[in-house]
């Protein structure tokens, strides 16, 4: 059903191709060793204009895993584009080397340009403020394992939800499961864009600054950094960096079964405190990337399930 179709935002995925993914990524984590060749002689680019470890590495591992290869570049400098070949140029002759394509950009859309170019599978690994749409299925895998299913959680996204990315392509996510609230908190300058809020309309949610507050009626704390890169002003971005910063304490009324997820890196806003605590689940979350990827890419390549 997935076969040779493109991702670049969550949307482009009905709920029952979604749960497809998520299904096949979890028989991958019980029994990786069964798909170690599925996927040889099938090549991976990764292009990454923009810096990145968890999602290029986990990217490049399940292709790894898979069986597959990886080519690619993780500096835009080591590329054509440093010569001032467009982005669409890039697009059209990676295409003719290898089976599928995964791209990191800075520039909001950039995805959505580069895949008019493709010949071959494309998926948005971030388009700057945008959409980053495995992200998202990773934190639904995450969800659902830890879980054991995706409806009716109370989820709070605390911190850079102007431009955050993961916010974004995960509330429109999730706001697809039935009985779904949302909690939004940051501070004035960085809160929930309109457009976001709008593509949940009907669904529950409410805006506040204070975390404290609303921890005790959360089921998902979802936690973000303030982001150097998506600031022209620095001297907002000092006064707005440590606005959150969660740690021990604050977790006393938190419910004993609340999953703390960040998309990683962390800066500040999760203490290091925080780590040991059964609810912080952020380097499982990490590690539930790869295997979310290795469905992704066998779905998209069309390559049989071997369970």
């Amino acid at each position: 059903m997935l076969k040779s179709r493109n991702l670049i935002q969550p949307e482009d995925f009905t709920v029952e191709e979604i749960d497809e993914v998520l299904s096949l990524g979890q028989r991958i984590m019980k029994n990786p060793e069964k798909y170690i060749h599925v996927c040889d002689g099938k090549l991976l680019a990764t292009l990454f204009y923009e810096p990145s470890t968890r999602t290029r590495l986990s990217f490049e591992s399940a292709m790894n895993r898979l069986g597959g290869r990886v080519v690619g570049f993780s500096d835009p400098k080591a590329s054509s584009t440093s010569k001032g070949e467009t982005l669409q140029d890039t697009m059209r002759t990676v295409s003719n080397y290898v089976d599928i394509i995964a791209m990191r950009h800075p520039v909001a859309g950039a995805a959505a340009e580069a895949v008019e170019a493709c010949s071959v599978p494309f998926i948005n690994a971030g388009d700057g403020g945008n959409q980053h749409p495995t992200q998202t299925l990773t934190d639904l895998l995450t969800i659902k394992t830890l879980k054991g299913n995706l409806s009716g959680h109370t989820v709070g996204l605390c911190g850079d939800l102007k431009y955050g990315r993961t916010v974004h392509s995960l509330v429109k996510a999730m706001s697809r499961y039935p009985d779904t609230k949302f909690v939004f908190i940051a501070p004035d300058e960085l809160k929930m864009p309109d457009s976001v809020k709008e593509a949940i309309k009907g669904h529950e949610f409410v805006e506040t600054n204070d975390l404290e507050s609303a921890i005790p009626d959360l089921d998902i704390l979802y936690m973000t950094r303030v982001q150097r890169e998506r600031f022209d002003d620095i001297e907002e971005y000092e006064r707005l960096k440590d606005t959150y910063i969660l740690n021990k304490e604050k977790l006393t009324d938190a419910k004993e079964d609340m999953l703390i997820l960040h998309p990683l890196p962390r800066v500040n806003e999760i203490s290091t405190d925080v780590d040991d605590d059964k609810r912080a689940v952020y380097f499982e979350q990490a590690k539930f990337g790869m295997y979310v990827r290795m469905a992704l890419i066998m779905k998209l390549l069309g390559i049989k399930d071997p369970e």
